[in-house]
């Protein structure tokens, strides 16, 4: 058994394949596609509504929570793409709600269900351990660090307000030495 509490890039997209049969394939590819690129808790993602994701300006308006610091993010061309999709489907659905992920009944997506479909997946994917959402935010960090980011922009991103909550994600990270004695 690990304790390893966060899943690597290769488990994220081995998780995201798993949607692939699901009957609510484009809700479920794109909740883990922003949950994991924008570091979204489960209830920041269950508490999307409409308003804040704006695919024209390319943007997300992430408000977090557990006092967190509020930014806007980017949204890169596959997220897009898998924000589209989930809009096409559930404009079908006919919601009464600005919730911006619902779920079959036409209701805001509960965060039980979010975690529910996170663990299936993770067993289709035959994960070496159970997934659960917070593993997703988790990964962003670390994915943010393998990719040279500093700590503080992973603060800023990731809305922490003390460092002490982000520097696990670059502390460990053997790539940031590797610009050193050259």
């Amino acid at each position: 058994m690990t304790d390893r509490k966060h899943l690597t890039k290769r488990e994220v997209d081995k998780l995201i394949d798993a949607t692939k049969d699901s009957r609510n394939v484009a809700r479920d590819r794109c909740l883990l596609l922003l949950m994991f690129r924008h570091g979204l808790r489960v209830s920041e993602a269950c508490g999307l509504r409409l308003s804040q994701v704006d695919t024209e300006s390319r943007v997300l308006h992430v408000s977090r929570l557990k006092k967190g610091l509020s930014t806007t993010h980017p949204l890169r061309p596959d997220e897009i793409k898998a924000v589209n999709a989930w809009l096409a489907a559930r404009v079908k659905m006919k919601p009464e709600t600005d919730a911006f992920f619902i779920s079959e009944r036409r209701r805001p997506l509960s965060r039980i269900t979010a975690w529910l479909a996170i663990r299936k997946y993770g067993e289709l994917a035959a994960l070496p351990l159970p997934a659960h959402p917070h593993m997703l935010r988790h990964a962003c960090g670390f994915a943010l660090a393998d990719q040279g980011a500093d700590t503080r922009l992973i603060q800023d991103y990731l809305g922490h307000r003390n460092i002490q909550h982000t520097v696990i994600y670059t502390a460990s990270n053997p790539a940031r030495f590797e610009r050193l004695w050259r």
